[in-house]
């Protein structure tokens, strides 16, 4: 891998690698490609890693290897991984009721960028996203990718609940609420999946590195799956795309 980086301890059982402080799909491509590197061998004392946007966190038992022995393991690593070791990733389909009583800032979205409310839900769901990393509360999704023609400045005064579902624009960032909690997104609709779910295996639905193309739905539609999702029968619809962004078969 032809990339500078660089590693450091985070306590006495974490470290962190750390590529050029930059958000771009390139510097995450490496910290994807890293993570999978890791965690796909099996490395005696490895606990975990977290992945962030242009930094990989591994978890290990210093017991059983040292920081010494991470960072050669690491530089091995670096040097036989190129940036993207397979061409696919995962595309979410994230069905989204918009407007109405799940989405009370639709309107204000659309006036603030000279817009009908018709053509902000045209443009959110005509981009895929990429997830640069998960944070905030548990499975949140930190999303690259929104165009700037919905890009509306955050609430002057917080809310201090919304929904798990949301989905809200915060300056040029859009993302979803996981679980209830505070915030000051502009919301503008609401999706029955339930991206974190302590009964699930895995418990987070969306794993960074991959992308989410959200999809409008009637009211009738959203209370249909909301009703699978409670059951446990629902399954997010995906796609495969390739690097370059060619769409393969739905699953």
């Amino acid at each position: 891998m032809k990339t500078v980086y660089k590693i450091k301890p985070c306590g006495d059982c974490a470290l962190s690698v750390i590529f050029e402080n930059v958000i771009s799909e390139k510097i995450n491509n490496y910290v994807s490609s890293l993570k999978k590197s890791v965690e796909s061998i099996e490395i005696k004392g490895f606990q975990g890693c977290v992945p962030t946007y242009c930094a990989l966190l591994i978890r290990y038992n210093p017991a059983e290897r040292s920081y010494g022995e991470w960072c050669e393991c690491i530089d091995h690593l670096l040097k036989e991984t190129s940036e993207v070791r397979d061409d696919k990733a995962t595309v979410y389909v994230i069905p989204v009721y918009y407007g109405g009583q799940f989405g009370p800032d639709l309107g204000y979205v659309a006036s603030e960028n000279q817009l009908e409310e018709s053509k902000v839900i045209e443009i959110h769901t005509s981009n895929v996203y990429r997830i640069y990393m998960l944070g905030f509360t548990p499975g949140f999704p930190y999303l690259g990718g929104m165009d700037e023609r919905i890009a509306t400045p955050r609430l002057a005064q917080p809310r201090t609940k919304i929904e798990a579902g949301s989905v809200g624009i915060a300056g040029k960032q859009t993302g979803i609420y996981p679980i209830d909690s505070p915030g000051g997104w502009q919301i503008i609709g609401k999706t029955p999946v339930r991206l974190f779910d302590l009964e699930s295996e895995p418990p987070v639905l969306l794993e960074a590195g991959n992308y989410i193309q959200f999809k409008e739905i009637d009211l009738n539609t959203f209370e249909s799956i909301e009703a699978l999702v409670k059951a446990h029968q629902f399954k997010c619809e995906t796609y495969e795309i390739s690097r370059g962004g060619v769409k393969s078969e739905l699953n």
